[in-house]
């Protein structure tokens, strides 16, 4: 989820910083004809979630994404969709480091591009495949670069490192408390980084991994290590893939924004359901009827919360959902991320098995399938009590459930109509 909608405050006193990410690789480790940068996570390819890490900091100037040249048209693709600003695509070499280098050349060289992009004076470099970058240590190793020239993020070594002998056993082990793991992001001086690359032989270019090694090598620059956060990590497996799915679910599940009429009954039912969820999720109730308070609501779309439960009674409840559809497309929130509603049908009724008909039940399928298309994931909840003793019981229920759909946001489950 967005942690923010821009950048906390001015960044890295007065220093031109600019982004290069590296989204060339084929996925080979991952498995699948998919390029690990472009699979879907929550609908949205990877690379569009480190580019929008990148470009929500507003002291980055420039963000450069170097793909291979079979998957040009689709990085432009990608931009188009998720309204992505600030993003150069350069075409990758056939390695890591071919790709950085062509990366860093439309700073400096006017025949590599046709449009050579202000140098900076400190540029990062940070995998696509690392989505969970947040600004602080994005600001932390651009700082340190500024004053040693490079530095990179690390992490605590969590298995111990051996090497093997010729024949296959233990040669030796490597004192894990003396060693760390190195992590993206990087941010190195320009001139210092780019020098590094113009020196580089042929076979550092085509066998090594490391930014860091190369600024040592043929700059003598020590760069400054800084202590990285857990999230860091690269998506590099199929369960990698998960993973982030998981956390990106967690994320968006953090607030819910429960909409109501201003109707006695339904303001009782709303006000019980703020109770029941507010222990396990920060609630936003708003007690409004929708085509009066469009500003207000606006200003709701305008934070970070991309889920919501509009209560009403069940003849107008449709239309009511329709109405916040509309406002949500409007807004642009289901762009990045899907976006959960839950229209919650209220009534009273000694017969609850002939409380909606087959035809509703058929106008709502059709409609969620129609909302879908918009990253709108609309599910319904029957909320139905016999007696007031029986309310609280019911609004736990529903709860439970909401809760459930939050977290979960299964797209199989559009459409369907489930029983508080």
């Amino acid at each position: 989820m967005e942690p923010s909608s821009g950048s906390r405050g001015p960044g890295p006193a007065a220093a031109a910083v600019a982004a290069v990410l590296p989204a060339g690789g084929s996925g080979e480790r991952l498995g699948g004809a998919t390029p690990k940068q472009f699979c879907t996570v929550q609908g949205r390819p990877l690379v569009s979630y480190t580019v929008r890490a990148m470009e929500r900091i507003s002291w980055i100037s420039d963000i450069v994404v170097v793909v291979s040249p079979e998957n040009i048209e689709t990085m432009k693709s990608i931009i188009e969709k998720y309204g992505h600003k600030r993003v150069t695509i350069v075409k990758g070499g056939v390695t890591r480091h071919r790709s950085i280098f062509n990366g860093l050349k439309v700073f400096a060289e006017n025949e590599f591009s046709s449009q050579l992009l202000r140098k900076p004076e400190v540029v990062i470099i940070h995998d696509a495949v690392r989505p969970f970058v947040e600004e602080d240590i994005l600001s932390k190793v651009v700082m340190a670069a500024k004053d040693h020239g490079a530095a990179g993020a690390i992490r605590p070594l969590v298995s111990t490192v051996i090497a093997s002998a010729a024949d296959g056993c233990l040669d030796h082990s490597l004192e894990r408390a003396r060693y760390r793991a190195s992590e993206m992001p990087q941010a190195f001086l320009f001139d210092i980084i780019y020098e590094a690359y113009q020196q580089c032989t042929d076979y550092d270019l085509d066998y090594g991994t490391e930014c860091l090694h190369l600024a040592l090598k043929y700059c003598k620059t020590n760069a400054k290590l800084v202590e990285g956060t857990a999230d860091l990590w690269k998506v590099t497996y199929k369960r990698d893939l998960y993973a982030a799915e998981s956390i990106i679910k967690d994320n968006l599940a953090q607030e819910v924004c429960v909409i109501t009429s201003v109707k006695e009954d339904v303001a009782q039912v709303s006000f019980l359901l703020h109770e029941s969820l507010k222990s396990r999720i920060k609630v936003e109730a708003v007690s409004i009827a929708l085509s009066k308070n469009d500003g207000y609501l606006q200003d709701i779309f305008s934070g970070q919360c991309y889920n919501f439960v509009c209560i009403n009674d069940k003849k107008y409840a449709i239309e009511e959902t329709q109405k916040l559809v509309n406002m949500l497309e409007k807004s642009n929130i289901p762009l990045l991320y899907p976006v959960v509603l839950i229209s919650v049908h209220l009534g009273v009724s000694e017969n609850t098995s002939c409380s909606i008909g087959m035809e509703e039940l058929t106008r709502i399928k059709k409609f969620a399938r129609e909302v879908k298309k918009k990253n709108v994931l609309l599910y319904g909840i029957l909320f139905q009590y016999k007696d007031c003793l029986l309310l609280q019981e019911t609004v736990n229920s529903a709860a439970a459930l909401i809760l459930a759909l939050i977290m979960d946001r299964n797209p199989e489950l559009i459409g369907q109509l489930l029983v508080a």
